[in-house]
């Protein structure tokens, strides 16, 4: 079987970071994506789909992405059910992320560093780092090196170099999905 989701949109709020009982990080944020056809008005409809972030991409997300920021998740689709304060049973479909890009450029004249606390930034001078990937799994923070920011992409192990280029934009990684 295969279940397995990809999408390109806006973050509709800054992303809250929150805790298990077990204190394992968890995030849900909504992602406006808009679809790729016109209605009988000629205008594009735009879906919020419901997502979860788990971990360290639920930290990083957190930390480095505000309103309005553009992101790439893949993850599977998941449905729930709970029994609702009135007794009704309420389900829930969400996609569950496995890894997200951030896919805004820095905003001009922001400085990020680790520590960084959120409730000094704005949603001015917050922002998400192209090229970034939050799902813990070989992401550093801003100013550090990495396979994404030095030209090279390991695949299987093995470290291939390739042309640094100019930071993808949504439209450009939505015009690439195969779909």
């Amino acid at each position: 079987m295969i279940n397995q989701v990809t999408l390109v949109g806006r973050l509709t709020r800054d992303p809250e970071l929150n805790q298990t009982t077990e204190g394992t990080p968890v995030s849900h944020i909504t992602l406006a994506v808009n679809r790729n056809f016109r209605n009988h008005n000629g205008e594009f409809d735009t879906d919020f789909v419901q997502c979860t972030l788990w971990r360290n991409a639920a930290e990083n997300t957190y930390k480095y992405c505000r309103k309005g920021a553009v992101v790439g998740i893949t993850g599977r689709l998941q449905t729930r059910h709970y029994d609702g304060r009135d007794g009704k049973r309420v389900y829930v479909t969400e996609v569950v992320a496995e890894t997200i890009r951030f896919l805004s450029t820095k905003p001009q004249g922001a400085v990020a560093g680790a520590g960084e606390s959120r409730a000094g930034s704005s949603a001015s001078n917050g922002g998400a780092y192209s090229g970034q990937s939050a799902s813990g799994v070989g992401s550093n923070p801003p100013g550090t090196s990495s396979a994404a920011s030095t030209g090279t992409s390991t695949v299987s192990g093995q470290s291939q170099a390739s042309a640094p280029g100019p930071a993808p934009t949504a439209e450009s990684v939505a015009a690439s999905l195969p779909f």
